[in-house]
């Protein structure tokens, strides 16, 4: 990759660890991840076993994040994989989810270790993007020319959704993001297999390359 993306690697690294948020918790987001795909919502007891944790500290792990989505009986149903529609349409193992943002769909298949089908819209043309995102590629990537964006993180802790994910486009060819791209020049707007290397080396910042699991080859 460029310096730019490499840079803004560092600084997403940086700002979420400075907050810590939950991703930057693989004992926590790596399970809570692998339940979302389950496609029900997830009680803070069962997150727990999984995670081999109490009740307490994954409640407090989860506070980092102030926009961790519940439902009415104060169970988990969305941290960056999501049982709530956005435009960022995954299909897990047949289970029809959402991502908060376009560079969140190419990393869920880095910590599953499973395909992710993925279907967005460009906001610029209205393009149907879709893709398949594996641990180790992203194939059948239609249009060809589709690229994702990805803008740096606050440093306030004041959430990640709204100034990072609500960002996070995938648009139909660079053409079609360049008005987006003038209006948020601290960005980086990716060919979507050069996306998906981005979010592995996010996650190896985040995670530890040690516990991020090797791609099957």
């Amino acid at each position: 990759m460029s310096t730019a993306p490499e840079q803004l690697v560092a600084q997403l690294a940086d700002a979420l660890y400075g907050t810590g948020h939950p991703a930057t918790q693989p004992w926590l987001f790596r399970p809570l991840l692998r339940l979302l795909a389950e496609g029900e919502p997830v009680t803070l007891d069962r997150l727990a076993e999984a995670a081999g944790t109490s009740v307490d500290q994954v409640r407090q792990a989860l506070a980092a994040e102030p926009d961790t989505e519940y439902d009415a009986d104060g169970r988990v149903v969305g941290l960056g994989l999501t049982q709530n529609p956005t435009p960022h349409r995954v299909e897990i193992d047949g289970r029809t989810l959402y991502g908060w943002c376009a560079m969140d769909t190419l990393m869920f298949p880095l910590i599953l270790q499973r395909p992710v089908h993925v279907l967005s819209t460009c906001p610029a043309t209205g393009t149907e993007i879709r893709l398949t995102a594996e641990p180790e590629r992203v194939t059948d990537v239609e249009p060809a020319t589709a690229v994702v964006s990805q803008v740096p993180a606050p440093e306030d802790g004041c959430g990640v959704r709204a100034p990072v994910c609500d960002q996070g486009h995938f648009f139909g060819s660079a053409q079609a993001a360049a008005d987006w791209q003038r209006q948020h020049p601290e960005s980086v707007v990716l060919p979507v297999a050069d996306g998906h290397v981005f979010g592995r080396r996010l996650l190896e910042a985040l995670f530890s390359a040690d516990a991020l699991p090797t791609p099957q080859e």
